[in-house]
């Protein structure tokens, strides 16, 4: 019995000893691949492929003026793709990742009193809102130094950017050794109040963690956080949380908010420095009204004018004329539209909730022809999962001014 060469992934057998037998023609046969990816982007034949594991392909011919003569085909190609994907799965591990950044607003903001390290004391309401960046994370070759990429001029790109201390600090916190390329797709404005660049590094840790195999807990990355940034450890809550102290110390808490209430931010060029507006503001002349009473009457009443309180509007106003311009004709404009019109941190965003629209005069005022505009909702986060952009979350206005490059020093 003679045995013909193996060819590929075909196997031909010959069943008895006989000349080379005249066959006729072969039609090939036609099947179809299922592909399916796994959370690591490993590619695996799906099960539901219409050949089982058990099933060949067969092709049989015979010799009309012979017996006995019989080419045998034989084909699992499930088999040898699942033994392939097995393989390559174990081996690769999680090699990218592409995350949603968002950011946050604060519907109130107390300042309660001043520390002897210099800050101040908070409570605040802060909830993560619709509008975020985009990161993409891939493992790099390097085991020296993180590279940082960005679609937005004037975004630091060494170790200032939040970002890569976050980096450092997971590495510092862990003994891990993994160096990453980064491309920070960015659509929140800077000097916004908005805590872009405190969510980047939420991010940045989660990300670091998950290609490490979640050597810490979402409890110890909060803690971790703290020490780069005091906005940061919000992002470690589900979306809504009642903060305390410098903004470190985070409450979680259900949502008091419907997520179908629409906001419109208006923020315009001009920043405000969140040193300076410390700098202008005085205890003496802060609301007086118990941050807690404005958390309860939110989870009974909804947002309204009275309870969207900033206690650093006043500070923020002396450094910003402008931007208290804006706020009362923001007010006078949308006629009752919005439920509330209030400023978000330290400035320079403007917060309109109840609708998403912003007045005409944004528009058609040249003073606000470089305005960043956006609408935004409410978002919160599952349990063990990172925040997801809601399909429907799109931008009026970005930033005008891009750049590609890469930090190289």
């Amino acid at each position: 019995m003679s045995t013909c060469n193996f060819l590929g992934s075909y196997q031909l057998y010959t069943c008895c000893n006989v000349k080379k037998p005249h066959i006729g023609s072969f039609k090939k046969s036609s099947f179809s691949q299922s592909w399916s990816k796994r959370p690591n982007e490993s590619s695996y034949f799906h099960k539901n492929s219409q050949f089982g594991r058990s099933n060949f392909v067969i092709v049989k011919a015979s010799d009309s003026r012979t017996t006995r003569k019989q080419v045998e085909i034989t084909y699992n190609p499930e088999e040898k793709f699942n033994k392939l994907a097995d393989e390559v799965d174990r081996e690769a591990g999680l090699s990218r990742l592409t995350l949603f950044s968002p950011c946050k607003i604060n519907v109130f903001l107390r300042i309660t009193g001043k520390r002897d390290d210099g800050y101040h004391d908070l409570a605040s309401l802060f909830h993560v809102i619709s509008l975020g960046d985009k990161i993409k994370f891939s493992l790099s070759p390097s085991k020296s130094k993180d590279r940082l990429s960005t679609n937005v001029a004037g975004v630091p790109l060494d170790e200032r950017n939040l970002i890569i201390k976050a980096l450092n600090l997971y590495r510092k916190k862990t003994g891990t050794d993994n160096y990453f390329w980064i491309h920070l797709d960015k659509k929140v404005p800077t000097g916004a109040g908005l805590g872009g660049g405190s969510s980047n590094a939420a991010t940045a840790l989660w990300a670091a963690n998950q290609f490490s195999g979640s050597l810490a807990t979402e409890k110890e990355l909060q803690e971790w956080s703290g020490e780069i940034g005091s906005d940061i450890s919000f992002f470690f809550s589900h979306g809504a949380a009642y903060c305390t102290g410098r903004g470190e110390i985070v409450q979680d808490i259900p949502s008091p908010i419907p997520f179908d209430i629409p906001m419109v931010l208006i923020k315009p060029q001009q920043e405000c420095s969140t040193a300076e507006v410390y700098k202008r503001f005085q205890l003496d002349q802060t609301s007086k009204v118990d941050p807690l009473s404005l958390l309860e009457k939110i989870k009974t009443s909804g947002i309204s004018q009275d309870v969207c309180v900033n206690d650093l509007e006043p500070p923020a106003f002396e450094v910003l004329p402008s931007l208290k311009r804006l706020k009362q004709r923001v007010i006078a404009a949308g006629r009752g539209q919005y439920d509330a019109v209030f400023m978000s941190g330290s400035g320079s965003t403007i917060v309109g909730v109840g609708s998403p629209d912003p007045p005409q005069f944004v528009y058609d005022d040249e003073e606000y022809r470089d305005v960043f505009l956006s609408e935004a909702s409410f978002i919160t986060r599952a349990a063990n999962q990172w925040y997801e952009e809601p399909v429907s979350a799109s931008n009026y206005g970005d930033q005008a001014a891009f750049s590609g490059s890469f930090d190289n020093s």
